[in-house]
Protein backbone atom coordinates (compact mmCIF):
# COMPACT_ATOMS: atom_id res chain seq x y z
CA UNK A 1 0.00 0.00 0.00
CA UNK A 2 2.96 2.13 0.90
CA UNK A 3 4.36 1.70 -2.62
CA UNK A 4 1.09 2.57 -4.29
CA UNK A 5 0.28 5.66 -2.48
CA UNK A 6 3.99 6.42 -2.98
CA UNK A 7 3.34 6.27 -7.13
CA UNK A 8 0.14 7.78 -6.80
CA UNK A 9 2.17 10.83 -5.33
CA UNK A 10 4.89 11.12 -7.83
CA UNK A 11 1.91 11.55 -10.90
CA UNK A 12 0.30 14.09 -8.88
CA UNK A 13 3.71 15.58 -8.62
CA UNK A 14 4.80 15.04 -12.53
CA UNK A 15 1.54 16.65 -13.60
CA UNK A 16 1.92 19.95 -11.40
CA UNK A 17 5.07 20.50 -13.81
CA UNK A 18 4.44 23.33 -16.31
CA UNK A 19 5.39 22.85 -19.61
CA UNK A 20 7.85 25.77 -19.40
CA UNK A 21 9.04 23.61 -16.32
CA UNK A 22 9.66 20.21 -17.68
CA UNK A 23 11.58 21.89 -20.62
CA UNK A 24 13.96 23.98 -18.02
CA UNK A 25 14.48 20.42 -16.66
CA UNK A 26 15.71 18.90 -19.74
CA UNK A 27 17.96 21.72 -20.60
CA UNK A 28 19.71 21.41 -17.65
CA UNK A 29 19.89 17.56 -17.74
CA UNK A 30 21.57 18.04 -22.00
CA UNK A 31 23.59 20.84 -20.40
CA UNK A 32 25.09 18.82 -17.42
CA UNK A 33 25.16 15.60 -19.84
CA UNK A 34 27.87 17.77 -22.40
CA UNK A 35 29.67 19.14 -19.58
CA UNK A 36 30.31 15.49 -18.38
CA UNK A 37 31.13 13.84 -21.65
CA UNK A 38 33.70 17.14 -22.36
CA UNK A 39 35.09 16.17 -18.44
CA UNK A 40 35.39 12.95 -19.86
CA UNK A 41 37.10 13.33 -22.93
CA UNK A 42 39.59 15.55 -21.38
CA UNK A 43 40.58 12.80 -19.17
CA UNK A 44 40.95 10.27 -21.93
CA UNK A 45 43.52 12.69 -23.33
CA UNK A 46 45.89 12.33 -20.32
CA UNK A 47 45.90 8.52 -21.03
CA UNK A 48 49.17 6.99 -23.02
CA UNK A 49 48.34 7.87 -27.04
CA UNK A 50 49.99 4.91 -28.08
CA UNK A 51 48.08 2.56 -25.81
CA UNK A 52 44.16 0.55 -27.32
CA UNK A 53 41.90 0.89 -24.80
CA UNK A 54 42.06 -2.68 -23.92
CA UNK A 55 41.44 -4.54 -20.92
CA UNK A 56 44.53 -4.38 -19.86
CA UNK A 57 44.56 -1.01 -20.44
CA UNK A 58 41.48 -0.16 -18.53
CA UNK A 59 43.18 -2.65 -15.44
CA UNK A 60 46.11 -0.49 -15.23
CA UNK A 61 43.78 2.71 -15.04
CA UNK A 62 42.15 1.97 -13.06
CA UNK A 63 45.07 1.81 -10.60
CA UNK A 64 44.34 5.41 -10.42
CA UNK A 65 41.40 5.28 -8.55
CA UNK A 66 40.56 4.17 -4.80
CA UNK A 67 44.29 4.94 -3.61
CA UNK A 68 44.02 5.53 0.11
CA UNK A 69 45.23 9.11 1.51
CA UNK A 70 47.84 9.43 3.95
CA UNK A 71 49.55 6.25 6.04
CA UNK A 72 47.65 2.89 6.12
CA UNK A 73 48.42 0.34 8.55
CA UNK A 74 50.41 -2.78 6.80
CA UNK A 75 50.80 -6.06 8.48
CA UNK A 76 53.99 -8.49 7.29
CA UNK A 77 52.69 -11.50 7.00
CA UNK A 78 55.61 -13.43 5.67
CA UNK A 79 59.55 -12.56 4.88
CA UNK A 80 62.09 -14.75 2.87
CA UNK A 81 65.32 -14.23 1.19
CA UNK A 82 65.51 -14.21 -2.90
CA UNK A 83 69.30 -14.88 -3.03
CA UNK A 84 71.56 -17.54 -2.34
CA UNK A 85 73.74 -14.90 -0.26
CA UNK A 86 70.25 -13.90 1.66
CA UNK A 87 70.90 -10.40 0.89
CA UNK A 88 67.92 -9.77 -0.38
CA UNK A 89 64.54 -10.01 1.38
CA UNK A 90 61.27 -10.23 0.53
CA UNK A 91 58.55 -8.82 2.50
CA UNK A 92 54.88 -9.27 2.33
CA UNK A 93 52.17 -7.16 3.53
CA UNK A 94 48.50 -7.28 3.80
CA UNK A 95 46.42 -4.48 5.53
CA UNK A 96 45.41 -3.92 8.93
CA UNK A 97 42.17 -2.86 7.85
CA UNK A 98 41.00 -5.61 5.24
CA UNK A 99 40.02 -3.81 2.86
CA UNK A 100 41.18 -5.29 -0.71
CA UNK A 101 43.61 -3.37 -2.34
CA UNK A 102 43.40 -1.35 -5.68
CA UNK A 103 45.30 -3.01 -8.24
CA UNK A 104 48.17 -0.59 -8.83
CA UNK A 105 50.10 -0.10 -11.97
CA UNK A 106 52.68 -2.37 -12.44
CA UNK A 107 56.80 -0.89 -11.77
CA UNK A 108 55.60 1.60 -9.05
CA UNK A 109 56.54 1.70 -5.57
CA UNK A 110 55.29 2.07 -1.64
CA UNK A 111 56.08 5.09 0.54
CA UNK A 112 57.11 3.59 4.40
CA UNK A 113 57.20 5.48 7.44
CA UNK A 114 59.94 3.84 9.58
CA UNK A 115 60.42 4.52 13.28
CA UNK A 116 64.16 3.64 14.11
CA UNK A 117 64.41 2.52 17.61
CA UNK A 118 67.77 3.11 19.76
CA UNK A 119 69.84 0.31 18.72
CA UNK A 120 69.00 1.54 14.85
CA UNK A 121 69.79 5.04 15.28
CA UNK A 122 72.71 4.87 17.92
CA UNK A 123 71.25 7.90 19.96
CA UNK A 124 70.49 6.55 23.76
CA UNK A 125 66.81 7.06 24.28
CA UNK A 126 65.75 8.37 20.62
CA UNK A 127 63.38 7.38 18.00
CA UNK A 128 63.84 8.87 14.46
CA UNK A 129 61.48 8.48 11.89
CA UNK A 130 62.45 8.34 8.37
CA UNK A 131 60.89 7.96 5.08
CA UNK A 132 61.65 5.46 2.31
CA UNK A 133 60.44 4.52 -1.23
CA UNK A 134 60.65 0.72 -2.30
CA UNK A 135 59.72 -0.52 -5.78
CA UNK A 136 57.17 -3.12 -5.81
CA UNK A 137 58.39 -6.80 -6.70
CA UNK A 138 55.27 -8.77 -7.83
CA UNK A 139 52.07 -8.36 -10.48
CA UNK A 140 49.49 -6.14 -8.89
CA UNK A 141 46.91 -8.09 -6.44
CA UNK A 142 44.05 -7.00 -4.07
CA UNK A 143 44.92 -9.33 -1.47
CA UNK A 144 48.71 -8.07 -0.75
CA UNK A 145 51.51 -6.46 -1.81
CA UNK A 146 55.61 -7.46 -1.97
CA UNK A 147 58.73 -5.26 -1.59
CA UNK A 148 61.88 -6.59 -2.22
CA UNK A 149 64.89 -5.16 0.05
CA UNK A 150 68.94 -6.02 -0.66
CA UNK A 151 70.95 -4.91 2.32
CA UNK A 152 72.93 -1.92 1.82
CA UNK A 153 76.55 -3.01 2.86
CA UNK A 154 79.45 -0.18 3.27
CA UNK A 155 81.18 0.35 0.34
CA UNK A 156 84.60 -2.03 -0.40
CA UNK A 157 86.17 0.93 -0.95
CA UNK A 158 85.53 3.09 1.82
CA UNK A 159 84.41 0.29 5.12
CA UNK A 160 84.43 3.05 7.88
CA UNK A 161 80.78 4.14 5.98
CA UNK A 162 77.65 3.52 7.84
CA UNK A 163 75.81 0.10 6.23
CA UNK A 164 71.94 1.36 4.73
CA UNK A 165 70.09 2.77 8.01
CA UNK A 166 66.64 1.41 6.31
CA UNK A 167 67.83 -2.25 4.47
CA UNK A 168 69.55 -2.65 7.99
CA UNK A 169 66.41 -1.94 9.82
CA UNK A 170 63.85 -4.02 7.58
CA UNK A 171 66.45 -7.05 7.49
CA UNK A 172 67.26 -7.16 11.47
CA UNK A 173 64.09 -5.63 12.74
CA UNK A 174 61.23 -6.22 10.53
CA UNK A 175 59.50 -9.32 11.27
CA UNK A 176 56.76 -11.76 10.45
CA UNK A 177 53.64 -9.49 12.50
CA UNK A 178 55.22 -6.21 12.35
CA UNK A 179 52.74 -3.25 11.59
CA UNK A 180 54.74 -0.77 8.79
CA UNK A 181 52.95 2.64 7.91
CA UNK A 182 52.72 2.99 4.02
CA UNK A 183 51.31 5.07 1.69
CA UNK A 184 49.46 3.86 -1.68
CA UNK A 185 51.50 2.84 -4.55
CA UNK A 186 52.99 5.37 -6.73
CA UNK A 187 55.33 6.46 -9.32
CA UNK A 188 55.70 7.53 -13.45
CA UNK A 189 57.78 4.38 -13.78
CA UNK A 190 55.44 1.46 -15.37
CA UNK A 191 55.12 -0.70 -17.95
CA UNK A 192 53.05 0.79 -21.24
CA UNK A 193 50.45 -1.78 -21.75
CA UNK A 194 50.48 -1.68 -26.02
CA UNK A 195 50.83 -5.15 -26.04
CA UNK A 196 51.81 -4.52 -30.25
CA UNK A 197 55.04 -3.13 -28.76
CA UNK A 198 57.82 -5.58 -27.46
CA UNK A 199 59.48 -4.75 -24.14
CA UNK A 200 62.92 -4.84 -23.14
CA UNK A 201 63.67 -4.93 -19.09
CA UNK A 202 66.96 -3.95 -18.20
CA UNK A 203 68.49 -4.47 -14.56
CA UNK A 204 71.40 -4.36 -12.46
CA UNK A 205 71.34 -5.59 -8.81
CA UNK A 206 67.98 -5.03 -6.63
CA UNK A 207 66.84 -2.85 -10.09
CA UNK A 208 64.88 -6.19 -10.72
CA UNK A 209 62.53 -5.26 -8.09
CA UNK A 210 60.09 -3.60 -10.72
CA UNK A 211 61.25 -5.32 -13.31
CA UNK A 212 59.73 -8.52 -11.95
CA UNK A 213 56.44 -6.70 -11.29
CA UNK A 214 56.00 -5.86 -14.95
CA UNK A 215 57.21 -9.09 -15.93
CA UNK A 216 54.87 -11.05 -13.79
CA UNK A 217 52.28 -8.73 -15.13
CA UNK A 218 53.11 -9.16 -18.79
CA UNK A 219 53.01 -12.88 -18.52
CA UNK A 220 49.36 -13.55 -16.80
CA UNK A 221 48.04 -10.47 -19.41
CA UNK A 222 49.46 -10.54 -22.28
CA UNK A 223 51.30 -14.12 -22.48
CA UNK A 224 51.93 -13.28 -26.09
CA UNK A 225 53.72 -10.04 -25.95
CA UNK A 226 57.41 -10.53 -27.00
CA UNK A 227 59.47 -9.60 -23.54
CA UNK A 228 63.17 -9.34 -23.30
CA UNK A 229 64.93 -9.27 -19.91
CA UNK A 230 68.56 -8.15 -19.05
CA UNK A 231 69.95 -8.88 -15.37
CA UNK A 232 73.02 -7.96 -14.19
CA UNK A 233 74.35 -9.53 -11.14
CA UNK A 234 77.89 -10.26 -10.27
CA UNK A 235 77.55 -14.16 -10.29
CA UNK A 236 74.92 -16.90 -8.61
CA UNK A 237 74.97 -16.38 -4.95
CA UNK A 238 73.07 -12.63 -5.37
CA UNK A 239 71.10 -13.81 -8.44
CA UNK A 240 67.53 -12.86 -7.19
CA UNK A 241 64.59 -14.78 -7.85
CA UNK A 242 66.65 -17.06 -10.02
CA UNK A 243 64.20 -20.11 -9.89
CA UNK A 244 61.02 -17.71 -10.89
CA UNK A 245 62.51 -16.52 -13.75
CA UNK A 246 64.03 -19.90 -15.20
CA UNK A 247 60.16 -21.24 -14.76
CA UNK A 248 58.69 -17.79 -16.59
CA UNK A 249 61.11 -18.37 -19.64
CA UNK A 250 60.68 -22.08 -19.64
CA UNK A 251 56.74 -21.62 -19.46
CA UNK A 252 56.12 -18.55 -21.81
CA UNK A 253 57.91 -18.99 -25.12
CA UNK A 254 57.49 -15.17 -26.02
CA UNK A 255 59.46 -13.91 -23.10
CA UNK A 256 63.47 -13.81 -23.27
CA UNK A 257 65.62 -14.27 -20.30
CA UNK A 258 69.25 -13.20 -20.54
CA UNK A 259 71.32 -13.57 -17.42
CA UNK A 260 74.63 -11.39 -17.25
CA UNK A 261 77.09 -12.28 -14.80
CA UNK A 262 80.58 -9.70 -14.40
CA UNK A 263 82.03 -11.97 -12.21
CA UNK A 264 80.74 -15.59 -12.09
CA UNK A 265 82.40 -18.75 -9.60
CA UNK A 266 83.93 -21.61 -10.86
CA UNK A 267 80.56 -23.81 -9.82
CA UNK A 268 78.55 -21.05 -12.21
CA UNK A 269 77.75 -23.08 -15.67
CA UNK A 270 77.28 -21.22 -18.81
CA UNK A 271 73.96 -21.81 -20.67
CA UNK A 272 72.42 -22.97 -17.27
CA UNK A 273 72.82 -20.06 -14.49
CA UNK A 274 73.75 -17.39 -17.10
CA UNK A 275 73.96 -16.51 -20.44
CA UNK A 276 76.58 -13.88 -20.91
CA UNK A 277 80.12 -12.63 -19.11
CA UNK A 278 80.53 -8.72 -18.54
CA UNK A 279 78.17 -5.84 -18.03
CA UNK A 280 74.91 -5.20 -20.20
CA UNK A 281 75.92 -2.59 -22.53
CA UNK A 282 74.36 -1.21 -25.92
CA UNK A 283 76.79 -3.94 -27.60
CA UNK A 284 74.93 -6.69 -25.92
CA UNK A 285 71.63 -5.45 -27.12
CA UNK A 286 71.99 -4.68 -30.70
CA UNK A 287 73.29 -8.58 -31.27
CA UNK A 288 70.89 -9.81 -29.12
CA UNK A 289 67.77 -8.16 -29.83
CA UNK A 290 65.52 -8.67 -32.96
CA UNK A 291 65.35 -5.59 -35.68
CA UNK A 292 62.60 -2.85 -34.66
CA UNK A 293 60.95 -0.67 -32.46
CA UNK A 294 61.07 -1.64 -28.60
CA UNK A 295 60.42 0.03 -25.61
CA UNK A 296 63.20 0.10 -22.75
CA UNK A 297 62.49 0.16 -18.85
CA UNK A 298 65.98 0.93 -17.28
CA UNK A 299 66.93 0.17 -13.35
CA UNK A 300 69.74 -0.26 -11.89
CA UNK A 301 72.68 1.20 -10.24
CA UNK A 302 74.49 4.92 -11.41
CA UNK A 303 77.18 3.39 -13.63
CA UNK A 304 74.85 1.42 -15.67
CA UNK A 305 72.21 4.23 -15.87
CA UNK A 306 74.93 6.81 -16.97
CA UNK A 307 76.02 4.54 -19.74
CA UNK A 308 73.08 2.82 -20.99
CA UNK A 309 70.35 5.86 -21.06
CA UNK A 310 72.44 7.70 -23.08
CA UNK A 311 73.68 4.68 -25.31
CA UNK A 312 69.94 3.91 -26.18
CA UNK A 313 69.64 7.76 -27.22
CA UNK A 314 72.47 7.52 -29.47
CA UNK A 315 71.32 4.37 -31.22
CA UNK A 316 68.02 6.12 -32.41
CA UNK A 317 65.70 4.67 -29.15
CA UNK A 318 62.94 7.72 -29.42
CA UNK A 319 62.91 9.62 -26.04
CA UNK A 320 59.30 7.80 -25.51
CA UNK A 321 60.45 3.93 -26.19
CA UNK A 322 62.97 5.30 -22.98
CA UNK A 323 61.77 4.34 -19.46
CA UNK A 324 64.18 4.77 -16.18
CA UNK A 325 64.40 4.57 -12.93
CA UNK A 326 67.90 5.24 -10.99
CA UNK A 327 69.12 4.38 -7.46
CA UNK A 328 69.01 7.32 -5.15
CA UNK A 329 69.32 10.41 -6.83
CA UNK A 330 68.69 10.82 -10.24
CA UNK A 331 71.27 9.60 -12.01
CA UNK A 332 71.12 9.98 -15.64
CA UNK A 333 71.45 13.32 -17.41
CA UNK A 334 68.51 14.34 -19.04
CA UNK A 335 68.30 15.92 -22.36
CA UNK A 336 66.22 18.97 -21.03
CA UNK A 337 64.44 20.89 -18.42
CA UNK A 338 61.11 20.78 -17.26
CA UNK A 339 61.12 24.46 -16.75
CA UNK A 340 60.44 26.95 -19.36
CA UNK A 341 62.24 29.56 -18.22
CA UNK A 342 66.15 29.68 -19.06
CA UNK A 343 68.28 27.43 -16.16
CA UNK A 344 70.85 29.26 -14.20
CA UNK A 345 74.24 27.95 -15.70
CA UNK A 346 76.05 25.58 -13.27
CA UNK A 347 78.71 27.49 -12.67
CA UNK A 348 76.75 30.97 -11.84
CA UNK A 349 76.84 32.44 -7.87
CA UNK A 350 73.05 32.71 -6.39
CA UNK A 351 72.37 33.30 -2.81
CA UNK A 352 70.27 30.66 -1.00
CA UNK A 353 68.83 32.07 2.07
CA UNK A 354 67.77 29.06 5.02
CA UNK A 355 65.05 31.24 6.76
CA UNK A 356 65.23 28.80 9.87
CA UNK A 357 68.45 28.13 10.20
CA UNK A 358 69.41 31.62 10.20
CA UNK A 359 72.34 31.22 7.00
CA UNK A 360 72.55 32.69 3.95
CA UNK A 361 74.99 30.43 1.52
CA UNK A 362 76.12 30.89 -1.99
CA UNK A 363 75.15 28.31 -4.68
CA UNK A 364 78.04 28.11 -6.91
CA UNK A 365 76.86 24.91 -9.12
CA UNK A 366 79.30 22.17 -7.26
CA UNK A 367 76.31 19.98 -5.95
CA UNK A 368 73.41 18.15 -7.43
CA UNK A 369 71.17 19.66 -5.99
CA UNK A 370 69.41 21.39 -3.01
CA UNK A 371 70.41 18.94 -0.62
CA UNK A 372 73.23 18.28 -1.32
CA UNK A 373 74.29 21.67 -1.26
CA UNK A 374 72.73 22.11 2.32
CA UNK A 375 74.14 18.76 3.81
CA UNK A 376 77.63 20.23 2.28
CA UNK A 377 77.26 23.20 4.41
CA UNK A 378 76.46 21.60 7.50
CA UNK A 379 72.13 21.71 7.54
CA UNK A 380 70.33 19.21 8.84
CA UNK A 381 67.30 19.12 6.52
CA UNK A 382 64.45 15.77 6.79
CA UNK A 383 64.98 13.66 3.30
CA UNK A 384 63.84 10.29 2.46
CA UNK A 385 63.98 8.88 -1.13
CA UNK A 386 66.50 11.37 -2.35
CA UNK A 387 65.16 11.15 -5.66
CA UNK A 388 61.75 13.03 -5.63
CA UNK A 389 59.56 10.89 -5.18
CA UNK A 390 58.52 10.17 -1.36
CA UNK A 391 57.90 14.35 -0.98
CA UNK A 392 59.97 13.99 2.74
CA UNK A 393 62.24 17.24 1.58
CA UNK A 394 59.19 19.25 0.26
CA UNK A 395 60.05 22.73 1.64
CA UNK A 396 58.41 26.03 1.61
CA UNK A 397 59.60 28.61 -1.08
CA UNK A 398 59.20 31.68 0.22
CA UNK A 399 60.80 33.55 -3.02
CA UNK A 400 62.59 32.21 -5.98
CA UNK A 401 62.47 30.11 -8.57
CA UNK A 402 63.42 25.92 -8.37
CA UNK A 403 63.93 23.93 -11.51
CA UNK A 404 63.65 20.49 -11.86
CA UNK A 405 65.61 18.73 -14.38
CA UNK A 406 63.03 16.06 -14.60
CA UNK A 407 59.37 16.08 -13.49
CA UNK A 408 59.55 14.57 -10.13
CA UNK A 409 57.23 11.30 -9.11
CA UNK A 410 56.00 13.77 -6.28
CA UNK A 411 53.48 16.20 -6.61
CA UNK A 412 54.67 19.55 -5.43
CA UNK A 413 52.03 21.80 -4.44
CA UNK A 414 52.07 25.81 -5.29
CA UNK A 415 54.30 27.43 -3.44
CA UNK A 416 56.65 24.60 -2.05
CA UNK A 417 59.76 23.03 -4.01
CA UNK A 418 61.66 19.47 -3.48
CA UNK A 419 65.06 19.71 -2.25
CA UNK A 420 66.52 16.58 -3.65
CA UNK A 421 66.14 17.40 -6.77
CA UNK A 422 66.09 20.84 -7.19
CA UNK A 423 68.58 23.48 -8.15
CA UNK A 424 68.38 27.37 -7.97
CA UNK A 425 66.83 28.88 -10.97
CA UNK A 426 67.31 32.43 -9.04
CA UNK A 427 68.10 33.65 -5.49
CA UNK A 428 65.92 31.65 -3.12
CA UNK A 429 64.68 32.23 0.51
CA UNK A 430 63.82 28.52 1.61
CA UNK A 431 61.11 27.74 4.96
CA UNK A 432 64.33 25.57 6.35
Amino acid sequence: MTEINTLAQSVRDIASVTASQLLAYISVALLLQAVAGVAFAMWRRTLPASAPQSAEHEDIVTAVKGAWSGWRDFRVVRRGFEDAAQTQCSFHLQAVDGVPLTPFQPGQYLTFSLKLPEGVTGAPGSVRTITRCYSLSDRPDTAGYRITIKRALAPADSPELPPGLSSSFFHDHVHEGDVLQVKAPSGYFFIDPDASVPAVFIAGGIGITPMMSMLRWCTEKQPGRPVHLFYGVRSSSDHAFKRVLEELAAAHAAFKLNVVYSSPTADDVPGHDYQHVGHIDLALLRRTLPHGRHQFYVCGPPPMMQSLVPALREWGVQADDIHFEAFGPASVRPTESVSNEPAVASSASVEVRFGRAGRTLVWDGQDANLLDFAERHGLAVDSGCRSGSCGTCQTRLLSGTVTYADKPDHEIPRGQCLLCVGKPQSALVLDA
